[in-house]
């Protein structure tokens, strides 16, 4: 029996919903910030996510799908790698949503010299090669924003701003997410501060890790992040990147506060917050659930040099992204249905002698945008009825030889048992009303 390969779900019944509840929330409400949907494609190449995630994380290191044509599999296998491959031939499935975006950026001109900021958001699956587990898988779902071409600490404070509102339109009260932020400095103040990280981890190398003493090398930054609870309890004494800050970075970060204390979002400061790619620069945040047992919900910050390592001139850019699974668990936890009720629908039942009545009467009421059903397998009456209750149909319109010779249809109301005749031509009009 053909299967679903391990760590990928089917959306379908109230799981599809849901996520079209995810993305129909973000449409209405990232609209009215000014956002634009995208759509990447799924497959790059593989230098678009190596530039800006960067080499050292295990997203790139570990956790790519790199995709081959056939023509191209037996030479890989071959000489053991893709090294050989000219860039165009090296591809893999987008791990994340930022990259692509700004790649997209970059190649269509999006923020032309002193023109407006782009403004995009997208609701797509992303591909990630890690163990599947609860709430992470191979194949996930992520809606996310990013807004390209504001360096202002407000655009900071706005997307954090719509990233809480957004969860509180899924359902989640306030005093339930927990918002963390930091400031990652930039290129003036962060090689610094990454050579004293780094100097710390060798210090105490008898107590890390072999990933992290790796990581002392390559990013020393990802330590802050390593799922080895004895080296997450080692870099508690590590240099604070606060304490690092060039006089820019500095000002940048106060004023994204004094945003966020006006709008009346709460938070919490976490030094070590540091995201998990290498592409972030100064404001990083991340949210949890207390008590969802899901892990981050979701998270984002700033990539002021994104632009430029795609490809591009120097151009701002900040964005979030929030996972669907992990979201639909922790609000399943609380007892909320993202799905919401399985849509009500109308039944139309008929004898087979009156099939051709059944088919205009469909036809119309589906013309009027009514949700329909009807009898595709030659049931009795009875049995119809039952399938209509079983669809969950809120009103069963019924087409007998009397009605069809009289020119109307009988409307029964399924809850209350009610039923009413109405004119054929009317019948459209008066189903959508009672809906």
């Amino acid at each position: 029996m053909a299967q679903r390969v391990q760590g990928t779900e089917d959306l379908y019944g109230g799981y599809m919903r849901a996520w079209q509840r995810m993305v129909d929330v973000a449409r209405e409400l990232f609209g009215a910030y000014g956002f634009d949907m995208i759509e990447t494609p799924a497959i790059e190449q593989v230098d678009t996510f190596v530039h800006g995630i960067g080499e050292s994380t295990d997203v790139v290191r570990k956790e790519m799908f790199r995709v081959f044509s056939g023509a191209l599999l037996p030479e890989v296998l071959e000489r053991g790698g893709e090294s050989h491959l000219k860039p165009r031939q090296r591809m893999a499935m987008r791990p994340e949503g930022t990259a692509g975006v700004v790649r997209a950026a970059v190649e269509h001109n999006f923020v032309p010299q002193g023109g407006a900021p782009a403004k995009l958001w997208y609701g797509e699956a992303m591909f990630r090669g890690e163990r599947p587990q609860k709430g992470r898988l191979r194949q996930f779902h992520q809606v996310g924003l990013e807004w390209l071409g504001a360096s202002d600490p407000a655009a900071d404070a706005e997307v954090i701003i719509v990233l809480m509102e957004y969860f509180r339109r899924l359902g989640f009260e306030s005093s339930q997410l927990h918002l963390t932020i930091n400031s990652m400095g930039d290129s003036s103040c962060r090689p610094a501060y990454r050579q004293a990280v780094r100097q710390f981890i060798l210090d105490h190398a008898d107590e890390m890790c072999d990933d992290c003493i790796e990581r002392a090398e390559l990013n020393p930054l990802r330590a802050f992040d390593c799922k080895n609870d004895h080296c997450r309890a080692v870099m508690e004494a590590a240099p604070k990147v606060t304490d690092a800050l060039c006089e820019d970075c500095r000002s940048h970060y106060e004023q994204v506060k004094r945003y966020l204390d006006e709008a009346g979002i709460a938070y919490t400061e976490d030094p070590t917050l540091v995201r998990g790619l290498d592409y972030y620069t100064r404001t990083v945040f991340e949210v949890e659930v207390e008590g969802s047992g899901v892990g981050a919900i979701g998270g984002g910050g700033r990539y002021d040099g994104l632009m430029e390592l795609e490809g591009g001139k120097p151009t701002p850019g900040i964005g979030f992204a929030v996972g669907f699974e992990r979201i639909y668990l922790a609000l399943q936890a609380q007892g909320i249905d993202l799905a919401g009720e399985e849509p009500g629908c109308v039944y139309v039942a008929c004898m087979p002698e009156q099939r051709a009545a059944a088919f205009s009467a469909t036809l119309s009421l589906r013309n009027a945008g009514v949700r329909t059903e009807a009898d595709y397998q030659g049931r009795s009456l009875k049995a119809q009825f039952k399938q209509a209750n079983r669809l969950g149909a809120r009103i069963c319109v019924v087409l007998g030889s009397d009605e069809v010779a009289a020119g109307v249809a009988t409307v029964r109301d399924m809850a209350s048992h009610e039923q009413v005749q109405v004119p054929l031509d009317q019948l459209a009009a008066f189903v959508a009303e009672r809906l």
